[in-house]
């Protein structure tokens, strides 16, 4: 496959990263190399031999299958929360955030959301600080080892998460450890999501043409399919399943983090298989706390880094307020009563 130029892609490339493991740093700097190179003109890759096991991976997609099962009534004791834990209801989201797309159908999805936990004696829950606070479990009798397997699960995906992270600063030219310090408290997500199949409607998508907001995504999918990703000439190239693999893509804040040296791709989900399809995408970002400037390699010399700094959790706070019907709608209340 030809990445000669940025955007020019008719397929989705695959890296082995087992070279991330074993300690080997020629090993590592080949993926690093490699890496650089999808992510600066296509911005989507599978990702093989993660050394996750599959096993932990489809342990999740069938707790994601029990819970979207359950009564609504019983999805509902975890309706999500200030802190975005917990359910969220089919068409409970509309991407007017979009750059890619004029969004005014929702999300043809429901979804559970977890993120980093936080005690409920956290300090910063006393301090009501934003998207801090305890995750939502279904009920431990009706699902009994849901969260362990979550659990279990997220530690994995954090490990493999610093994997790349390392594997990204390299191929920037920096050293392994340079974004660390960004990610000393990552913002994580672990979004399940249940997309039953859908009518052929114009404007109406599981979900909508969009770029992620963050810094890397890490999907697990089904054998369903419908995630297809936008090239520069306009094609939605579909991403299929692919056994034993990750799809791995760059989010807005990396792009940004970069100076645009690396892409963040537009992506879309439709479901017309006549089969229920389940997704397992995870999320990791840098800390709320983190200041998100130009990276100096990224930058020509004598040319101005192309966006200002940003706090990252001003600017994920901006994007989820206006994308989740709930926290807009609270956000209306809050207004009203002032």
């Amino acid at each position: 496959m030809s990445t000669s130029e940025r955007g020019d892609f008719s397929e989705i490339p695959v890296l082995d990263v087992s070279g991330l493991y074993g300690g080997d740093e020629d090993a590592v700097r080949a993926v690093a190399s490699t890496l650089r190179g999808y992510l600066e003109n296509i911005g989507f890759l599978y990702i093989v031999g993660h050394q996750i096991a599959q096993e932990d991976i489809e342990a999740v997609r069938e707790a994601s299958r029990q819970f979207f099962a359950l009564p609504e009534e019983e999805k509902l004791k975890l309706r999500i929360d200030k802190n975005f834990r917990g359910y969220l209801p089919f068409a409970g989201s509309t991407i007017v955030t979009s750059s890619v797309a004029t969004v005014s159908k929702p999300n043809q999805s429901e979804s559970l959301f977890f993120m980093h936990e936080v005690d409920a004696d956290d300090p910063r829950v006393a301090a009501d600080k934003p998207l801090q606070g305890p995750n939502q479990w279904p009920d431990a009798v009706m699902l009994p080892e849901f969260r362990e397997t979550i659990e279990r699960y997220v530690d994995q995906m954090n490990t493999l998460a610093r994997k790349m992270v390392g594997a990204i600063s390299i191929s920037l030219g920096l050293s392994p450890d340079e974004l660390n310090s960004h990610f000393d408290d990552p913002t994580t997500f672990l979004r399940l999501l249940h997309y039953p199949t859908q009518p052929a409607e114009e404007g109406l998508f599981g979900s909508a043409p969009h770029t992620d907001y963050g810094f890397i995504t890490l999907l697990a999918q089904d054998d369903v399919g419908g995630l297809e990703v936008k090239n520069k000439c306009g094609d939605w190239v579909p991403a299929p399943p692919i056994p034993n693999s990750f799809v791995m893509n760059v989010g807005d804040i990396l792009a940004r983090w970069s100076n645009d040296v690396f892409v963040s791709t537009p992506h879309r989900v439709i479901n017309r298989s006549g089969r229920e399809r389940y997704s397992q995408p995870f999320f990791f970002d840098p800390s709320m706390e983190a200041q998100i400037e130009a990276l100096p390699a990224c930058v020509p010399e004598g040319a101005a880094p192309k966006y200002e700094p940003v706090l990252y959790g001003d600017y994920l706070m901006e994007r989820i307020d206006k994308n989740y019907h709930y926290r807009k709608k609270k956000a209306a209340e809050e207004a009203a009563a002032n």
